[in-house]
């Protein structure tokens, strides 16, 4: 268990201590926002912030958990996907700061990219024998989807990574709840591994190599958000948002837990609908029914400021991660 703990406070250590010198890095070669016309006039303010922070996250995540994990598959699985989803942002983000735009990687170029990651991520899921089954909690029945389960770890992967790309929107949003979803898959892996450690296995050493991933995220992400914070001095961009998407996505494959994916990535579930239903309401009916989506962006047109906005979305992502938790000990803990 120590090395959870090892795991969280050396990617903290390195976000805080490496963040002021890597926003220099940042400033000094204009790598900065870009600003869509559409968005909330009042973000305008924002142009020319540092981009690109999910950088830092990933660095010190990764440097954290190389020297204490156990090289167990399903970790090293969780963190390949959180970088390889981190490089599509990347690459998105590389665009627009090139171009001088809002507008970066063409959408169809990123399905192609996060179907690559689900080729190997599928792959992995092969040679770990994981079941092609999905469990539905609460009416307790088991999916049969033989290979379509494979077309649904992409929509698992793409889902996760856009909905988290969506939340990314205002100063905290995405870090806190990205914490707090991080943290949820933690616990389960340690509350696992410690109701099991009396039985050695390789199963538990899989459990604590999760927990540590997850650990080292979370205190890679705890540092960044200690700058990105309103009003933030970096924004993580697509680079560290489509990163979350993927660790997420990640955990909830690597441990057979696909469904409560929708209450722990509850905030970002929210983020996306309410886009789709913007999109559908308008081309078939003419009209809006958000007065801007993603649905923070509704609440900022209503005159909330964006701390009320970040705190209450955590307090939401909080509830969710709690029901999710829940479930999970009701519904996998010990039997799955």
């Amino acid at each position: 268990m120590i090395r959870v703990v090892i795991a969280a406070a050396i990617a903290l250590a390195i976000s805080i201590g490496v963040g002021p010198r890597f926003i220099e890095f940042l400033r000094r070669h204009e790598f900065g926002q870009h600003i869509r016309e559409e968005g909330p006039r009042h973000h305008i303010v924002k142009q020319g912030t540092p981009t690109m922070g999910g950088l830092l996250i990933l660095f010190a995540a990764t440097i954290a958990f190389l020297p204490v994990s156990h090289f167990r598959l399903q970790s090293l699985t969780v963190l390949f996907t959180a970088l390889a989803c981190g490089a599509i942002g990347f690459l998105d983000d590389f665009i627009k700061l090139t171009h001088k735009r809002s507008l970066g990687l063409a959408g169809r170029w990123k399905l192609l990219l996060l179907g690559l990651v689900t080729v190997v991520v599928a792959i992995v899921a092969r040679h770990l024998h994981l079941s092609t089954d999905v469990y539905i909690p609460l009416v307790d029945v088991t999916v049969p989807l033989s290979y379509a389960w494979y077309g649904f770890l992409f929509f698992v992967i793409a889902g996760a990574a856009n909905g988290t790309n969506l939340a990314d929107g205002v100063d905290g949003l995405l870090a806190g709840t990205g914490i707090i979803a991080l943290f949820t898959f933690m616990a389960m892996n340690i509350v696992s591994y410690v109701r099991s450690s009396n039985i050695p296995s390789h199963r538990n050493l899989t459990k604590l190599d999760l927990a540590i991933v997850g650990a080292a995220l979370i205190g890679a992400a705890v540092g960044f958000l200690w700058f990105n914070a309103f009003p933030a001095e970096v924004i993580m961009g697509d680079t560290g948002s489509m990163a979350f998407g993927g660790a997420l996505a990640g955990f909830a494959i690597m441990m057979k837990v696909e469904v409560l994916l929708l209450l722990l990535g509850g905030i970002f579930v929210i983020e996306a609908l309410s886009v789709m239903i913007q999109v559908f309401s308008f081309k078939r009916f003419g009209r809006r029914v958000f007065l801007m989506a993603p649905i923070h962006h509704h609440f900022e047109m209503k005159a909330w400021s964006e701390t009320k906005i970040t705190v209450r979305f955590w307090i939401v992502a909080g509830l969710l991660c709690a029901l999710g938790f829940a479930f999970y000990y009701r519904y996998y803990f010990g039997q799955r």
